[in-house]
């Protein structure tokens, strides 16, 4: 847990502090979205995490690539960027809604949508296109492998309500903790 906390230090400071600290300005709405989603994801709790003890995983968060005291603005942003469409793609439909209330999933959704809007433009803003393959090396590509690591546990566990539950909390405390920096 607490290898999580470092790497959503740097990017809270991105995500969900005030609009002009990486240089662009990002909306009032996208703390508020930011802050909802997570409310979102409590609220989407349907069972105990007590109940799936044998279902946890270290899904080994990738820590030293993204502190935030190693990251350059827009390898922040990218980071950030890669953690929400991530998350978002995570929770698709097709294979969430199973699991969970489908209004407080598309709300989820929708709130996530929002922010990679928001952060869309800042990346622009931020990277140009001279960085376009900045998404594609180092500390991004660290957080895609360990999404990666996060679908493949699902499939392998097989989507079950414990292993929906497991990355629930993950995702939770992942944007969280980006939530503080």
């Amino acid at each position: 847990m607490a290898f999580v906390l470092s790497l959503l230090m740097a990017l809270v400071l991105v995500s969900y502090g005030p609009g002009g600290s990486l240089g662009c300005d990002l909306s009032q709405n996208h703390v508020l979205f930011g802050r909802k989603n997570l409310r979102l994801l409590g609220q989407m709790r349907r069972i105990s995490p007590r109940f799936c003890l044998q279902d946890r995983k270290d899904f080994a968060f990738p820590q030293e690539m993204v502190e935030g005291s190693q990251l350059q603005e827009a390898q922040a942003i990218s980071v950030l960027h890669e953690m929400l469409q991530q998350s978002f793609n995570l929770f698709h439909p097709e294979r969430a809604s199973a699991a969970w209330d489908t209004t407080l999933l598309e709300q989820l959704r929708t709130g996530l949508h929002q922010q990679l809007d928001d952060l869309d433009a800042c990346l622009w803003q931020v990277m140009g296109e001279e960085d376009s393959a900045l998404g594609r090396t180092g500390p991004t590509l660290a957080v895609k492998r360990y999404f990666q690591g996060i679908h493949v546990y699902l499939q392998e566990k097989g989507y079950s309500d414990c292993a929906w539950e497991t990355v629930r909390v993950e995702i939770m405390r992942s944007l969280s903790s980006s939530a503080s920096l």
